[in-house]
């Protein structure tokens, strides 16, 4: 009996839970396994179909493309141009449009123009050399005292251009010129009275337009009538001269106006009345708006036109305010 209970006791002994062996003080821990990662093929085959790098970007809206620039003139036609500054316009009517039959003039003596624009003396020597003419003296109020500018155009101009034209004709344009332009006019003027400059700029431009209608060439039985071309900066005190009532009070009709275009004119730098800036500082007319007037020989005012404005009816002049002058702007 006493030796089965110590059986007993020994086998219970036995069957008991062992003892957990204790680590070696030296022995290196054992590192927890990793963890499984997830197949690579498993996130890809349930993954959403990405468009982010597959949609293509928004396309900009193409700006239309600029106009091209309005030309008044043909190359072939007789250009009187008036009051040039250092001749770069003239210039590029010649080297650029080709223009065969042009008289450049100015305000200034030849030696007076040297003083002012350096840069002339190349342009003036060019605009011979190409068999062009130049002249200088040359008084925009006062047109046909100038020898020159009362000599006319050298070639049939308009006439020759249209084809057709009778002899009659061209005898008549003889002596006479297809486009006469001023850039720019100014009276250069230094006060700083704005009314003042106004009213001396509207006189001058009086003055002009009366001085230039008898040379204009007698237009041709054909849509291209001959013109006076003058071009204004916009904004103040410009607008304030106010150009087309000033043509209309002497007879011309404004035939239409648009936005002048600096690039159209390869090399052609707008020079100031007073002549360059020492250092080349201040402001450059090449980066401002400008606008061109076309005007024609018509009924547009005056004394001329001054009978038949006043045999109209209340309609007809409700229409002439309403825009019936003939007179359309383009840009």
């Amino acid at each position: 009996m006493g030796r089965t209970k110590k059986a007993a006791l020994h086998q219970g002994r036995r069957a008991g839970p062992a003892k957990e062996k204790q680590p070696a003080k030296n022995a290196p821990h054992p590192q927890p396994p990793a963890k499984k990662q997830k197949a690579e093929s498993r996130d890809t085959a349930h993954a959403k179909p990405s468009t982010a790098n597959t949609s293509k970007p928004p396309q900009k809206k193409q700006q239309p493309a600029p106009p091209p620039p309005t030309i008044p003139f043909d190359p072939n036609e007789r250009i009187l141009l008036i009051g040039e500054g250092d001749f770069s316009f003239a210039r590029s009517l010649v080297s650029h449009h080709g223009c065969a039959d042009l008289l450049a003039t100015c305000h200034d003596s030849a030696s007076k123009l040297g003083e002012k624009y350096p840069q002339a003396v190349d342009n003036v020597a060019y605009i011979e050399g190409e068999g062009m003419r130049v002249a200088y003296d040359v008084d925009a109020t006062n047109l046909g005292k100038n020898k020159e500018v009362k000599r006319g155009g050298l070639t049939e101009g308009l006439a020759g251009v249209e084809g057709g034209a009778r002899s009659d004709d061209v005898a008549r344009a003889r002596g006479k010129w297809d486009r006469i332009v001023f850039m720019f006019p100014h009276t250069g003027g230094k006060s700083t009275d704005v009314n003042r400059q106004v009213r001396f700029n509207q006189e001058l431009l009086v003055s002009f337009f009366q001085s230039a209608v008898p040379l204009l060439s007698p237009s041709p039985p054909s849509p291209t009538p001959s013109t006076i071309i003058v071009t204004l900066f916009e904004g103040e005190p410009y607008t304030l001269w106010n150009v087309r009532d000033l043509a209309r009070h002497v007879g011309l009709k404004v035939q239409r106006s648009f936005r002048f275009q600096f690039d159209a004119y390869p090399g052609y730098k707008h020079a100031r009345t007073l002549g360059n800036i020492e250092g080349g500082g201040g402001w450059k007319g090449e980066e401002r708006a400008a606008r061109t007037f076309i005007f024609e020989a018509g009924t547009g005012g005056g004394e001329s036109g001054a009978a038949q404005k006043r045999g109209k009816g209340k309609g007809e002049k409700r229409k002439r305010k309403s825009g019936g002058d003939s007179d359309s702007n383009s840009d």
